[in-house]
């Protein structure tokens, strides 16, 4: 499996649970630093891009 350059969240506290991000290939990775599993949710950067520009809109209304 090749390795991915994550990013973690900004909005991360101190801790184990904290969302990570990365992108290649046209997909977006998720994954959360305290699943033991290490499971990864794929999307595409489209989906990816819908979801952040209406999480940006709810803020704001």
């Amino acid at each position: 499996m090749p390795t991915h350059d994550w990013q973690k969240s900004s909005y991360c506290a101190q801790g184990d649970s904290c969302v990570h991000v990365t992108r290649g290939n046209g997909a977006v990775r998720l994954m959360e630093s305290s699943d033991a599993t290490g499971a990864i949710l794929h999307t595409s950067r489209a989906t990816w891009a819908v979801f952040l520009r209406d999480l940006k809109e709810e803020r704001r209304g």
